[in-house]
Formats: structure tokens, sequence, C-alpha cells
């Protein structure tokens, strides 16, 4: 049989073994299996050795910018820090055993940092209880207490920080608002963001006897719709009606000083004598170097 009749034998046997029936022609007939492709010759080499895939590079989430996350650090004084500031965020009593397993701290092991730990100015200790709290500035936890908080801060000549009363009680800047509203006290809030900075008691209600009442949003408008003149203008209004400036606004009009340019390291100037000994004027001359005779 010569190579082309082989070749078209094969081909032959290949079309038979596939299947050119359809689902919708057969339902009942089950899906035919592509045929296994023949292995090549270089796979059927004994001695073939297939090439290894390539690995998929690991996806990181590791930001190389930013520093590693270290925990609490080796430092007796970072992990001091760290203990000292979830105290600060806990608003409950709290172990130590917590403290230290949610810190990630040697407070159970390092007698050391244990001991810094409880003399901390912030820190207080409880030994019925064995629990620890935050000592914030201010202690309250109602409206009315954080009303006379601010009350006694305002008498003493002074406000309050509206994040110091945030550490003490979170719901403290919504109460702020609250008080403000009712007219109780007065706050001073941020130029960029307009968030609360520092809070005053307001000694003057708002009403109709003390005053202490916002003024009208016209009134408003007017006012910083005034213009004021510049000084040339100021003058001849004031000079219509017979007015003058101050003394203290009449400030001399210096004449601007100027430099000669020329050249530098030139003759220095000349200083004038002042005469204090006129009585020696007639023998004695004092502008020049008084050498006694004989000498």
């Amino acid at each position: 049989m010569s190579k082309l009749a082989a070749d078209s034998a094969a081909f032959k046997n290949v079309l038979k073994r596939q299947d050119y029936t359809s689902w919708h022609s057969n339902p009942g007939a089950k899906a035919s299996t592509p045929p296994e492709p023949e292995p090549s010759a270089a796979s059927a080499d004994p001695d073939f050795v297939p090439p290894a895939k390539k690995k998929a590079r690991p996806k990181s989430n590791v930001v190389w910018s930013q520093p590693a996350d270290t925990g609490s650090g080796n430092n007796i004084n970072t992990q001091l820090v760290y203990a000292v500031d979830y105290l600060k965020s806990t608003p409950n009593p709290t172990r130590l055993e917590d403290i230290a397993l949610l810190t990630n701290t040697p407070l159970l092991e390092d007698a050391v940092l244990r001991e810094k730990f409880k003399s901390h100015e912030r820190v207080v200790y409880n030994p019925k209880t064995d629990l620890y709290t935050y000592k914030h500035e201010f202690n309250f936890r109602t409206k009315p207490a954080l009303l006379t908080e601010i009350q006694r801060a305002t008498t003493s000549g002074r406000g309050i920080q509206v994040k110091a009363l945030k550490e003490a009680w979170k719901e403290a800047p919504a109460a702020i608002e609250e008080l403000e509203q009712e007219g109780e006290v007065l706050v001073t809030r941020t130029v960029k963001d307009g968030q609360l900075r520092m809070v005053f008691w307001n000694e003057i209600k708002p009403n109709e006897e003390s005053g202490g009442m916002p003024v009208e949003q016209e009134f408003m408008d007017l006012w910083h719709g005034l213009q004021l003149p510049d000084d040339v203008e100021l003058r001849r209004e004031l000079a219509k009606e017979g007015l003058q400036l101050t003394t203290a606004a009449q400030a001399p009009m210096r004449a601007p000083t100027t430099k000669k340019k020329g050249k530098r390291g030139g003759a220095p100037r000349q200083r004038q004598v002042r005469l204090t000994n006129t009585h020696l004027s007639g023998d004695i001359d004092l502008t020049r170097d008084y050498v006694p005779p004989g000498k």
C-alpha cells in the first residue's frame, strides 16, 4: 500500500469516529466526548522531559512605602504608651490581663513595666476590684454635669477645649450643640470645616429682658455691607463736617530715606565735636589733642 493510500485510510477512520448528531436532532443521544489527541513523536520518546510550568507570582498586599506594624515595640516606654492609650479609649474599668492581651504588651511578665503603668499619673488602680481606669481631666457623663464644668471654667476666666471634653465623654460635642441652641453656651469653630473648638458659658441668657438675642440677618447684611473710605476720602469728609483727625491718627509724614550710591570704603565723615568746657575755650583748643607745654 502506498503512503497516499495509507493517509487516506487513516483520515476515513477519523471521520467515522466523529459524532455529528446534535442535541436538537437526537435529544436522547449523549454528547460524545472529543477524541483524545494522538501522542506526538516527542512524547513517545522515553527520554522526553516536558517543560516545567512557570509558577504564578503570589500577589502581595504589602505597601512597601509604609513601615511595617511591629506591634507595641520593644522599648518599655513605647509599651507604656500603648497600654495607657488603650486604657484612655476604654470608658469602663479594665483588668490588667485584658490590657496586656489587647495591647500585646508584657504587663504580666515585666515587673518594671507593670509598676510604671500603675504609678502613671493618668492611671487609677482599685485594689478592691483589681481594675484599672483612666483619669480624665473632666469627669461627667450627663448634659447637666457638662454645663456645670463649662460654667466653672468660664467663671475662672477661661474656656474649655471641646477635644478635652470629648475625651471624657464621647457624646459631649452633641450635647454642646444642644446647649448652644438653648442659649446656655457660646462656642467657637474652626474656619476650615466649622468644627467645634472652644466652649464658654453664656452669662447673658437670650431673652427680651436681659438681651442676648441674635441679631436679625438683615442688620448683619447691612453691617457687613458697609465699606470704609480710604485715607484721603476720610480726611475730605471730616473737613466737610468741620472735624479733624485725632493726634494719634495724625502721624507725621516722613520723607523716605534713600542712600546715595557711591563707592564702598570711602573716606569717613568727620563728626562735629561738641564743646562742653566753654571756660577753657580761650586758652586751649579742645578739638585737638592737648599736650602740656614742656613735653
